[in-house]
């Protein structure tokens, strides 16, 4: 499938192939296992982190020790540990580097090839091809690198090949590098600094050495940074100038691995090199990585072990539709981010609930045992009072950290909210019944416990009976409406009362009691919404401590924001006038061409009674850019009232592309989708779609849910799978396999003239529905969508 000369997938769609170092320079794909993540760019700087068990790194940026995993938008050429390999021409002492930094040259050929499973290169000058390719294991904490060198010249060649692997700035305590023979390896070891004499001894468990092994012992090697780069820098290292690297070492010096190849390729030779790069708490851990993996049949085994890994997250869902690059990422990326997401967690041992629970609702479509587990291991830490903690604890010894310490009151919302998309998919109502133990130590059952969390928001009201927001809600900036205990959230107050209607619902149908109760909170809190925040032609974002009604159209920067709208449909709080002026104004002042902004006029200075949010760069992350998880809660609320082309257009806008002014301007391939692209449209037009290259987001598993739901309708109910589709109106046909618990159904959508009609296996059904397909069996679904 081709996009673009410089971009494009191949044939079976598990590869996009970049060949421009330069036309999108940060582009980059990720890899994970349970214990580690690295994002990996075109051209060779990498942002990588571990568990152990709390997050940490191996690779430092050379002169910033990042206290995040992730960088958001940082400069290809900044702050970014490197995976180099230098190629030396030994008898001219011509030097370019793979896979483009840090020489930056130009090259004959480029090529980037972002795979499901690993990450590689083919790029070639001076009559040498360097195909290099990252891989992980699944059970390790540690990078392959394999690194194969085409004589491609036609004439024999002496060449040196040196890769470049940067421990970086370790520790100010002690830190130091030497190579060890007997491990053929480059051994960095530092010690984490602390001054509290207790952390000694949690610390003495890490893993405080970073290594580079190295298949066959290299002919030199050079350990400290400062002194290999010298005067010429990265771009041309005063070392390279050597014909040999000096066998130093770093002693109390930034280390480095940089080792060295001398060699002599015949015409079309080839050489292979092998290398493992990782963390490890002593020699003997690293003595084992070698064992395991830096053989040909170690590779081997853990690139196909990877490539099984991955096949446990490939999904329910499979497209083939007028939109090829949309079949690509749905087919062949979406499942996978997902996957992540439920997976590991994001990598960090206290997630925040509400991404925990979004994210597990995501694996409804994936792994649905692990769905399931991650909601009772949620309601186990619910507090007496019946509220969610701020985050939710994923082993004995993790704490709440960082933005887990600061109220915020959203997370009881989530329950019913992804319970739902789990029964839908599943049909497990016997979870309902469950018995769990929370945090107060008394046993009560799943639905209880919801019960319990729909009450302690339905109390969590100011006398206008709005909901309070504490120090933020699902936007975790917005912390100084509320922090004096008296502002309240527009979009807060609005999910509460969609949670309750859901709630509502769920008890009704099992007969669980109590659905009078909940359906009149929502009543109760929709009314209140429409009395104080709905400002004539949109629904306010919240009232501040001082009672000052804000998101409101007298305000210049922050007029309107799109949660409230989104959510006000889902909950019926608004009629259909004001549902139709919202959807004007939403596309007049929010709709932009990377998709719908999170709020407008972005804040451009601090506003102290909204919070640290407005000192964001205007457009950035929440402070008005197309933040994907708000655009996503829009599209759900339109495929929910059968707005299908809005709601398509704007899903299809967080996909890159397909045309390469586009791909340019967002830099950032369609594998994946990015927590937000820059906003701002109409303030700062040069910046604005740029990809924050962060796939950690809540945005997919409602991508993944709005297209069984909401595009090809495709959702379940009780035992049956019901048939709405919601085609854009420039589609005249599509094709599905929908995996429906352990059903396949394949399903055909044709727009005919005259009604609409659905056979089952040849068989015209009176309903919309595949009743209560079985496991185990196949079914042909025939959808003809009229134009009556």
């Amino acid at each position: 499938m081709s996009l673009d000369p410089k971009l494009f997938a191949s044939d079976d769609g598990q590869d996009f192939h970049l060949t421009s170092p330069t036309m999108m320079p940060r582009a980059a794909g990720f890899l994970w296992n349970q214990k580690m993540m690295i994002q990996m760019n075109c051209r060779g700087y990498a942002v990588a982190q571990f568990m152990q068990p709390e997050p940490a790194k191996y690779a430092y940026a050379p002169n910033l020790e990042a206290k995040t995993f992730m960088q958001p938008e940082q400069p290809y050429y900044a702050h970014h540990p490197g995976r180099f390999f230098y190629i030396r021409d030994d008898e001219t002492g011509e030097l370019f580097s793979a896979p483009y930094e840090p020489v930056r040259g130009e090259l004959d050929h480029f090529e980037f090839i972002t795979g499901q499973s690993d990450i590689r290169w083919h790029v070639q000058h001076l009559g040498i091809t360097v195909h290099l390719s990252l891989s992980l294991p699944v059970d390790d904490v540690v990078e392959l690198w394999q690194c194969r060198i085409e004589n491609t010249s036609g004439r024999e060649r002496k060449i040196s090949v040196i890769p470049y692997f940067t421990p970086g700035y370790m520790s100010w305590m002690n830190q130091s590098a030497e190579y060890n023979s007997d491990l053929n390896a480059v051994v960095a070891s530092c010690v984490t600094p602390y001054q509290k004499y207790p952390d000694y001894f949690k610390n003495q468990h890490f893993k405080d050495k970073t290594y580079l092994l190295c298949e066959t012992a290299p002919t030199a090697w050079h350990l400290q940074r400062e002194t290999f780069e010298g005067e010429g820098g990265l771009h041309n290292p005063d070392a390279l100038r050597e014909p040999i690297l000096p066998c130093n070492d770093a002693r109390y010096e930034t280390p480095l691995a940089a080792v060295q190849y001398r060699l002599c390729l015949d015409a079309e030779d080839i050489s292979t090199l092998r290398f493992a790069f990782g963390p490890a708490k002593d020699l003997e851990e690293i003595a084992n990585i070698r064992e395991r993996y830096l053989t040909p049949a170690g590779f081997a085994k853990a690139k196909q072990d990877y490539r099984d890994y991955l096949a446990q997250g490939t999904g329910v869902l499979q497209i083939d539709t007028p939109d090829k690059t949309l079949d690509n990422f749905v087919n062949n990326w979406l499942a996978r981010q997902v996957f992540y997401h439920g997976d590991v967690n994001r990598l960090t041992t206290d997630p925040q609930t509400r991404n925990y629970l979004q994210d597990n609702m995501g694996m409804s479509y994936i792994n649905p045992a692990v769905a399931r587990h991650a909601f009772v291991h949620a309601l186990s830490q619910q507090e007496d009072t019946g509220a969610m903690p701020d985050g939710i604890l994923l082993h004995e010894d993790a704490e709440l950290k960082y933005i887990n310490q600061v109220p915020h009151t959203d997370h009881c919302v989530w329950l019913p909210v992804c319970l739902q998309a789990y029964l839908d998919e599943t049909g497990d109502f016997d979870l309902l019944a469950e018995s769990v133990t929370g945090s107060d130590g008394k046993s009560l059952t799943v639905a209880a416990r919801i019960s319990n969390a729909m009450r302690w928001l339905l109390q969590a009201r100011d006398e206008r009976g709005l909901s309070y927001i504490a120090q933020g809600d699902w936007c975790d900036p917005m912390n100084m409406v509320g922090y004096k205990g008296k502002g309240v959230s527009g979009w807060l107050s609005v999910a509460t009362a969609y949670a309750l209607n859901l709630w509502a619902d769920l008890c009704e149908k099992k007969g669980l009691g109590n659905a009078d109760e909940f359906r009149s909170g929502a009543t109760e809190i929709n009314n209140a919404v429409n009395k104080h925040l709905w400002d004539g032609q949109w629904y306010g974002r919240g009232i501040t401590d001082d009672d000052v009604v804000f998101g409101i159209s007298k305000d210049l920067e922050g007029r309107i924001f799109l949660n409230p709208q989104s959510w006000a449909i889902l909950a019926n709080t608004c009629s259909a006038e004001q549902r139709r002026t919202m959807l004007e104004n939403v596309e007049q002042q929010l709709e932009t061409p990377y998709g719908v902004a999170m709020l407008a006029p972005a804040f451009t200075a601090m506003r102290e009674d909204v919070g640290r949010v407005t000192q964001k760069h205007p457009g950035s992350a929440e402070n008005g850019s197309v933040y994907n998880h708000a655009a996503i809660f829009y599209i759900y609320s339109l495929y929910s009232i059968g707005e299908a082309d809005k709601a398509f257009k704007l899903l299809r806008q967080m996909l890159p592309g397909p045309d390469t002014d586009d791909y340019t301007q967002r830099g950032q391939m369609p594998v994946y989708i990015p927590n937000y692209y820059r906003g701002a449209y109409y303030q700062f037009p040069r910046t604005a779609g740029r990809s924050s290259q962060l796939f950690n987001t809540g945005t997919v598993s409602w991508v993944y849910r709005s297209l069984l739901d909401g595009l090809f309708g495709l959702r379940g109910e009780g035992q049956d799978l019901i048939i709405r589709p919601q085609l854009p109106s420039g589609w005249n046909s599509a094709k599905v396999t929908r995996q429906f618990r352990g059903a396949t159904v394949h399903v055909t959508y044709t727009r005919v003239a005259g009604k609409s009609s659905l056979k089952v296996n040849g068989v015209t059904q009176s309903v919309f529905k595949l009743l209560a397909p079985k496991s185990g069996q196949e079914y042909n679904v025939e959808v003809l969508l009229g134009t009556q």
